[in-house]
This record gives structure tokens, C-alpha cells and sequence, in this order.
């Protein structure tokens, strides 16, 4: 084969490998981790007051906290899986009792998107009743996903 042959198929299979890499993780719920931990250099870990700044920003947004459960979506003007996760969000928080649905606009609220580490939309965060985030997907989610993360709370 040419040099051309080989670079053409070189390009379909990382397109194929890209794709089914993004079909396997869209729209799953993972873990948390700390994306910015408290700076607090004088006081020991175990001193440091936990931040919520899920339940800050949805406090800031004129919302109230779930009684079981917030589900936090980050979404953008453009976005079309965002639209499909509202829907899909929406139907979750009629379907489940004391959970509700807050949508905010990424590119409004800049400084909570660094901090809570978004890095494209949609994000969804579910949130617990206090605040704390329990778990968050990045694409947009399934109804099944979604009612599995929130049977976690």
C-alpha cells in the first residue's frame, strides 16, 4: 500500500477508536474527587471547614436545595445534548420526590465553572441534601443513569 493508503487508514481507526471511547463514557456516572482542595497553609486537613460550592451556586441562583437530592446541570446557549438533558432531568425530578433540577448557564457563571471544574457541557452534579456533591456525568445521561446515581443518595 501507499504511503497515502496507510495514513487514511491510519485516521479511520482513531476516528473509530475516539467514538467508541466517547460512547462508552458519555453520560456515565463517576466518582468525585476535590478539584480544588481549601487553601488554608495554618490549619491542619482535618481543621478545614468543608466548601459546598454546588449549594452556593444553587443558592446564588434564587434555588432551593432538594429535599433528597439537586441535580446541578451545566449547560450552554448552543448545546443540543443540553436541551435533550433537561428534558431527560426534568421527567427524573417528576418521577422522584424531593429532588430538584437547577440549570445554570456555564458561560454566566464563569468563576463556578472553574471551580467546580467543568470542563465542557452538559454536566450534570447530583448534589445530596446538604449540598455535597455525590456524583457527576459529563454528556447527557440517561434516565436509567440518572435514577441509578440518585438511588446513591
Amino acid at each position: 500500500m501507499t504511503t497515502g493508503a496507510w495514513i487514511v487508514v491510519a485516521a479511520v481507526v482513531l476516528a473509530l477508536a475516539f467514538g467508541l471511547w466517547r460512547l462508552a463514557t458519555d453520560g456515565r456516572f463517576r466518582g468525585t474527587d476535590v478539584v480544588r482542595p481549601p487553601a488554608a497553609p495554618d490549619l491542619e486537613a482535618d481543621d478545614v471547614p468543608a466548601t459546598r460550592p454546588g449549594a452556593e451556586l444553587v443558592a446564588a441562583a434564587g434555588q432551593q436545595l432538594g429535599e433528597r437530592a439537586t441535580l446541578l446541570q451545566f449547560s450552554s446557549a448552543f448545546c443540543a445534548p443540553c436541551r435533550a438533558t433537561r428534558r431527560v432531568l426534568g421527567e427524573v425530578t417528576g418521577l422522584v420526590d424531593g429532588v430538584t433540577h437547577v440549570e445554570i448557564d456555564a458561560e454566566e457563571h464563569l468563576e463556578a465553572t472553574r471551580t467546580l471544574g467543568i470542563l465542557r457541557t452538559p454536566t450534570t452534579i447530583v448534589l445530596d441534601a446538604a449540598g455535597t456533591e455525590v456524583t457527576r456525568a459529563t454528556g447527557a445521561p440517561t434516565r436509567d443513569q440518572v435514577l441509578t446515581a440518585l438511588a446513591r443518595v
